[in-house]
């Protein structure tokens, strides 16, 4: 304020001053005959004076409007850049405006909220959200890595319909590391090689997926497949340039590969040349087999192709599969391909520019412009560097990648449906009946199994954000402490970590403040750079599932009591209800306690019927795991029950179904002789006694009956 005080006064003082005291230069002018005889004069060194005046004012003035100006011109390009919110965007804004205003009248609902787990293999997520001090609902943070129309990632951007793809992909890795678990109690710490975490950039993508729907969605890559993606770009040949074409090219492969995965018989054909595969991807990548991906050894090779899926396309009768698509390395001569083009209707685009009939100037954020055109706006392409690709990919292959069963059979599996159910129905992430631990005077209880409480002296210590439960979740799974960077990167992934710290301490200092407030007690310390759970003042429920896990793995004497004492402290999934990316690992991996906990009790009772029950229950809280479900088979057929075992095969493979996992196999012993029926036996087995696996049609994938 002050400066613009003084310019104003150097811009109107002089002025004034001249004019009230010395006057207009021109009403002193000197006669010019008079200054060439005496040039020296009182008058003509005052008018020259006035004029030097004049002149430094008038440069003064001219150096501010300069300057004003140039702001001006920042001012109107910075207008011009900020974006304008889209009709939803406005009505969230509204409706987030009442709530603030209307937050002093309504106070029945609760601060954290009610929260429904989805099927992780469905590609939804759980919404949370947390107030502020205002009561208004605030994401926390997870929306940095999104904009109108996608996820941003370190490596590229892709559209939210893809994102929802690709998290439904990495769902069913874990559904299938669920499926193929074998209960073995581990000798110590628990290090199965199959509880990775998955690439950052898939658990960026992930996260970004917790916010509320976006709104825009129409200006990315459909992620239904290739044909999405080429609908929105200019037909023929498109030769893609600029310094996003490859990036582009290697959304496209990946978005093939997520539709071969997701519909393998309504996706459209995606051929790519070897060697461009090779310009986008590592040698070792390329030699992998992809879902919905052809790659062809030379142009001449993708020609066949492309011909030869024309030609099935045309003895078929389907027509509904999308456009083809042809990726290669630059634009061929000859007449082969032009002829395969033309009878598949393919789109072919090139790595480069050369004689094709669209070229596209591709960006690093994947905005596409035609430089013939520069009037014409293109569609926004994914666009993904190596590393996003490869992470993707690593997903997307492990779920392509042929299931192995346990004791699975070679023959396709049918089945019966039985007349009367006996099985109580299987529900996922099932909670045990057991009361909870009895909270302690002057400590805090904090359970994490099933949904998250922190309990001061017998109340629930109510949490207002959501990142700071999760803070607090994450030191209870990591009880030796974790660095403030581990905890930026587990909750905000994708983000660089030194723009969060201070949200961090912010997120740190309300939990300490909520808590302290509730009971007096600090719980969280922060020694050696690490911030961790005061275990003198904190129970947290997972810490004692572990002890007994690991003392039951070791017990020699009374191994089924300290078995039980397992299956008594646990009481549902961790941190039931949400989705955060980094939970899996331990979610899994404390599950699995709990299924070596009932297979040992299982394997340790003489008695059949109280086997059954024990491996129902382990079936109750994890209905995926194909063990469990093949010894309580057994154990049915052994007791004669044998449309009961048909009827647990035909759930089980209902539930894989709805789940997006093939069916499988369930061998049950022969009826007559007790013999386990092997995949080599099967048939012999069959021919002898009329005795035969549980089965599953592949090919229609509904149960029928074996005769």
């Amino acid at each position: 304020m002050a400066y613009l005080l003084v310019l104003a006064l150097l811009l109107v003082g002089p002025p004034v001053v001249l004019v009230t005291v010395v006057g207009w230069p021109a009403n002193g002018w000197p006669d010019l005959r008079q200054w060439v005889t005496q040039p020296l004069t009182a008058q003509s060194l005052a008018v020259a004076l006035t004029v030097a005046a004049w002149l430094v004012w008038l440069m003064l003035a001219a150096t501010v409007a300069v300057r004003v100006a140039a702001r001006a011109r920042v001012g109107a390009r910075w207008l011009g850049r900020v974006p304008l919110p889209t009709p939803l965007q406005a009505t969230a804004t509204g409706l987030a405006g009442a709530a603030a205003f209307g937050a002093g009248a309504h106070t029945g609902a609760t601060a954290d909220g009610q929260q429904v787990a989805l099927p992780v293999a469905a590609g939804t997520f759980d919404q949370p959200t947390d107030p502020d001090a205002n009561g208004v609902e605030r994401l926390d943070g997870v929306s940095e890595v999104g904009d109108a129309g996608g996820v941003v990632l370190r490596g590229g951007w892709l559209p939210w319909e893809f994102a929802e793809q690709v998290a439904a992909a990495a769902g069913l890795v874990w559904l299938r590391r669920r499926r193929t678990y074998q209960p073995h109690p581990p000798p110590d710490a628990r290090d199965d090689t199959d509880l990775a975490p998955l690439p950052e950039t898939v658990t960026t993508v992930q996260a970004a997926l917790v916010a509320p729907t976006p709104p825009a969605r129409a200006t990315g890559i459909a992620a239904d497949g290739p044909a999405g993606a080429i609908a929105s770009l200019p037909s023929g040949r498109i030769a893609l340039t600029g310094p996003g074409a490859l990036a582009a090219a290697r959304g496209m492969l990946v978005t093939a590969a997520l539709a071969g995965l997701r519909h393998p018989a309504a996706s459209a054909p995606f051929v790519i040349t070897r060697v461009a595969a090779s310009l986008l991807l590592d040698a070792d990548i390329v030699a992998r087999p992809l879902p919905g991906v052809q790659v062809a050894g030379s142009v001449d090779d993708a020609a066949v192709l492309l011909a030869s899926s024309a030609a099935a396309r045309y003895s078929s009768g389907r027509d509904d599969t999308g456009r083809p698509v042809l990726i290669c390395e630059s634009a061929p001569r000859g007449e082969p391909l032009a002829v395969a083009l033309a009878a598949s209707a393919a789109t072919a685009v090139f790595l480069g520019a050369g004689t094709a009939e669209v070229i596209l100037h591709v960006d690093a954020a994947g905005h596409t412009h035609d430089p013939h055109r520069p009037d014409w706006v293109g569609p926004r392409l994914c666009v993904l560097d190596p590393v996003a690709a490869t992470d993707l990919l690593a997903v997307i292959t492990p779920a392509h990648t042929p299931d192995v069963h346990p004791g699975a059979g070679s023959t396709p599996a049918t089945m019966t449906t039985p007349k009367r159910p006996r099985i109580p129905r299987q529900a996922n992430g099932g909670r045990h009946a057991h009361p909870p631990a009895r909270a302690v005077a002057g400590r805090l209880d904090l359970r994490v199994l099933g949904k998250p409480t922190l309990v001061a002296d017998g109340t629930p210590v109510s949490i207002r954000r959501s990142a700071a439960l999760q803070v607090l979740v994450f030191l209870a799974v990591h009880s030796d402490g974790a660095s403030s960077q581990q905890i930026v990167e587990a909750i905000w992934p994708g983000l660089p970590a030194h723009r969060l710290t201070g949200r961090l301490y912010t997120t740190l200092s309300d939990l300490r403040t909520t808590v302290r407030a509730a009971c007096g007690l600090t719980v969280i310390d922060h020694v050696d750079n690490r911030y961790r759970l005061n275990p003198g003042l904190c129970d947290v429920d997972l810490w004692r599932v572990r002890t007994l896990a690991a003392r039951a793995a070791t017990a020699v004497t009374s191994p089924a009591t300290a078995w039980q004492a397992v299956v008594e402290a646990y009481s549902g999934d961790l941190a039931a209800g949400h989705q955060w990316p980094w939970l899996d690992p331990t979610r899994e991996a404390t599950r699995r306690h709990v299924l070596d906990a009932y297979a040992a009790l299982a394997n340790a009772e003489r008695n059949p019927r109280r086997a059954l029950e024990l491996l129902q229950a382990g079936i109750r809280v994890d209905p995926y795991n194909q063990a469990l479900h093949q010894q309580a088979t057994e154990i049915l057929t052994a007791l004669g029950e044998h449309d009961t075992a048909t009827e647990l095969a035909d759930t089980y493979n209902r539930r894989l179904t709805a789940a997006g996992l093939p069916p499988t196999v369930l061998i049950t012993p022969c009826r007559r002789t007790g013999q386990r029926a092997e995949p080599g036996t099967a048939a012999e087995c069959t021919a002898s006694c009329g005795c035969a696996p549980v089965e599953l049609n592949p090919a229609i994938k509904e149960p029928t009956s074996p005769r």
